[in-house]
């Protein structure tokens, strides 16, 4: 049972009904299809109590019985074993929406964050104070041409800066312009869905704890090196957030080395070094991509181009020294990078791992050092993840008055 999930021993009523099933829940997300002899035993409660949390997860279309998994010929009582309601037969989906700097991706998954329908939708010509209105619109029109699953739970957004959850508002996105925005309730004022917001470091971090590596829920940093540049932290299985939730701001890291200069006026910022936009300006300068692109810069190396291949090599072992810095810091079990070469090529990985351990006085195990669970898709994996995770928590909170 993870460690985030409160125990019967701890509550009482109300409360130990809650936190059983969610303890049920999460047994049957790790280990599902399981029989309910088994979820007692993972879950450390009664198989009484177990019958009955099955019995309201299975209500409220959270679960299954799966009779054709039913071992044949068994001697006693048939363990009929139980698992998540699928998406792609009739069950619960989410949709999720990561709002980037030159594109939105909108998703629909089902509940252990597999994406089940996926769209880009390009910012081109859309001014930033326009942004959220496109936005909404287009995901609406997304859901609406939706074939995939059965009741939509509602929308989780994901999106770099400061983000406040409890609000729904974006504190601040630099690269976007945006100061007090209250993203969450435009979103649901296009869609007409339940919606939660927060950064997206933040929601990678919740997604690797929910569907992830099991040394996640012990201790884990986060690295997000995109157009802009944060982290988030989890210990014991809970991101920390901080005072107004500012926690994860790494874009004015010192970088070992890096001499760039950077519009706060100092020199070596990890986001004036290592972001996208500024790998994209400076590739596009040097005439390896017609534009400026990290996606094309990324093309360019996977192509065979040797100079889009040293400067994704450069940039990857500018994270790893800022990477070891914060291992130094932190020392966290597990750390995650974000970063789209090392997403598609592990030889990027390897530099961000051997530049790390370089500079860190810690961190002699890089495999320590890994890239995301959902690989490519972390981002629109992410955003979902914002809505799921508090149905993981929580489900007869979250969906204890709706019926399937």
């Amino acid at each position: 049972m993870p460690p985030t999930t409160p125990t019967a021993a701890h509550t009482s009523g109300d409360g130990r009904r809650a936190a059983n099933a969610a303890a049920v829940l999460r047994a049957v997300l790790d280990h599902g299809p399981v029989a309910r002899s088994g979820i007692a035993r993972l879950a450390g409660l009664s198989p009484a109590a177990v019958s009955r949390q099955c019995t309201d997860l299975a209500r409220l279309g959270l679960i299954r019985e799966m009779p054709e998994l039913g071992a044949a010929g068994a001697v006693g009582r048939p363990q009929i074993p139980v698992d998540l309601y699928p998406g792609h037969g009739g069950g619960p989906v989410a949709a999720g929406v990561h709002i980037g700097v030159p594109q939105s991706t909108f998703c629909l998954a089902d509940l252990r964050g597999r994406v089940l329908a996926r769209q880009a939708f390009r910012h081109d010509g859309i001014a930033a104070s326009a942004l959220p209105d496109e936005v909404g619109r287009a995901l609406a029109a997304f859901l609406a041409r939706r074939t995939a699953g059965g009741r939509l739970l509602g929308v989780g957004a994901a999106i770099g800066g400061w983000v406040d959850p409890g609000t729904g508002t974006v504190v601040r996105h630099d690269a976007l312009g945006w100061h007090h925005h209250p993203l969450g309730a435009e979103l649901r004022r296009y869609t007409g869905l339940p919606v939660r917001i927060d950064n997206h470091a933040r929601a990678v971090a919740q997604s690797e704890l929910l569907f992830g590596r099991p040394a996640a829920r012990r201790s884990m940093l986060h690295l997000f090196v995109g157009n802009v540049v944060d982290a988030a932290l989890a210990i014991a299985g809970v991101v920390h957030r901080g005072p107004g939730s500012g926690a994860g701001e790494v874009a004015h890291l010192p970088v070992p080395e890096s001499t760039v200069e950077c519009p706060c006026g100092r020199t070596g910022c990890l986001e004036a070094t290592a972001s996208d936009t500024a790998l994209a300006r400076h590739a596009a300068a040097r005439g390896i991509v017609p534009e400026p692109s990290a996606a094309l810069l990324v093309d360019a190396a996977a192509a065979g181009d040797r100079r889009a291949d040293a400067l994704l090599r450069k940039r990857a072992r500018a994270v790893g020294r800022a990477t070891g810095l914060l291992l130094d810091v932190l020392n966290p079990e597990l750390v995650v990078v974000t970063e789209q070469s090392s997403l598609l090529d592990p030889e990027y990985l390897d530099e961000i791992r051997s530049a790390a351990t370089d500079h860190s006085h810690v961190c002699d195990d890089p495999e320590r050092i890994v890239v995301p669970h959902a690989g490519p898709a972390v981002l629109p994996v992410a955003a979902v993840t914002v809505l799921l995770n508090p149905l993981f928590r929580s489900p007869l909170q979250a969906l204890g008055h709706t019926r399937p």
